[in-house]
């Protein structure tokens, strides 16, 4: 059961305003996620926004209209000591700001740092790697599922919203609707690909899923992660590989081939081309030229 928290401010969306003086917890999140689509947040991102918030409010217990920067410190540093990454910390940071600024209209600054992300390198497979994991999948939708997943650079969700209309086998391309931060994109496929996706398409109507799955419907982005999982296990492959790194592989290799960073980042649908750059880290041809002292 949500408690009841003693709220007294005016709550204004883009059309309306409410006065009011008890609301419980959920109400107050109902209100929040209204105004979180009214802005087109992604679906994604309003769920995770609501967790957030709704941790949050349990544990301030009591709203007020203006920030406590000293609780909100405490809180996050809770998190940081029960094991949370930094990035986990940073969506609770960016959800307590929107809460303030968006909701409360309070301009008031939180002048909290966000946590520093941690700076590993990316898993990459090798090409061999990938070949073989690719080929130890029998069924031949999986196999076709996790090599269009490397071949066009796709995060697993991509994947299992494909639909058969937002391919084009003409021009190998894929449009990635709704991709993260709720954008569109154009990204490519291989065209040693394009026999096997003509023939999944054939008994398809457009609006279908590419990737249904035997009850109908799309795969689970869980679903897709398991059939790498196994495919991973069986090639007897040790790295420590997710999903993901099927799309971390398709940048290294493409920067590998001599893609240039900026077309990489518009394929990956980056919005930041540091955030592509990171590959050039593994790739990096100077580094991997330069011999050990050691003889």
């Amino acid at each position: 059961m949500f408690c009841e928290y003693m709220v007294s401010f005016t709550y204004s969306t883009l059309h309306n305003n409410y006065s009011i003086k008890f609301m419980k917890l959920e109400e107050l999140l109902a209100k929040i996620k209204d105004e979180l689509r009214l802005r087109n947040y992604s679906r994604r991102t309003i769920n995770a926004y609501l967790t957030c918030l709704s941790d949050y409010f349990k544990y301030i217990k009591n709203i007020q209209k203006d920030p406590d920067i000293g609780l909100i410190k405490k809180y996050l540093l809770e998190k940081q000591e029960k094991g949370q990454s930094s990035q986990t910390i940073n969506l609770y940071l960016n959800a307590i700001k929107y809460f303030y600024r968006e909701i409360f209209k309070n301009n008031f600054p939180i002048n909290i740092k966000f946590a520093k992300t941690s700076s590993k390198l990316p898993v990459v497979l090798s090409r061999a790697e990938i070949e073989k994991i690719i080929n130890s999948i029998e069924n031949k939708k999986h196999r076709l599922l996790v090599s269009l997943s490397y071949g066009a650079g796709l995060r697993v969700s991509e994947t299992v919203n494909l639909k058969v209309r937002d391919v084009n086998l003409d021009e190998l391309t894929l449009h990635l609707k709704s991709a993260k931060g709720n954008k569109d994109r154009l990204t490519i496929f291989p065209e040693k690909l394009k026999a096997d996706m003509a023939e999944l398409m054939a008994l398809q109507h457009g609006n279908e899923y590419l990737f249904e799955s035997e009850r109908g419907g799309k795969l689970t982005p869980r679903t897709a992660q398991k059939v790498f999982e196994k495919a991973l296990e069986k090639a007897q492959i040790q790295k420590e590989a997710t999903f993901h790194s099927l799309r971390h592989s398709f940048a290294t290799h493409l920067l590998e081939n001599g893609v240039d960073v900026r077309y990489v980042q518009e394929l990956l649908g980056h919005q930041n081309i540091r955030t592509t750059q990171l590959y050039t880290k593994v790739t990096n041809p100077n580094l991997k030229n330069i011999k050990s002292p050691l003889e």
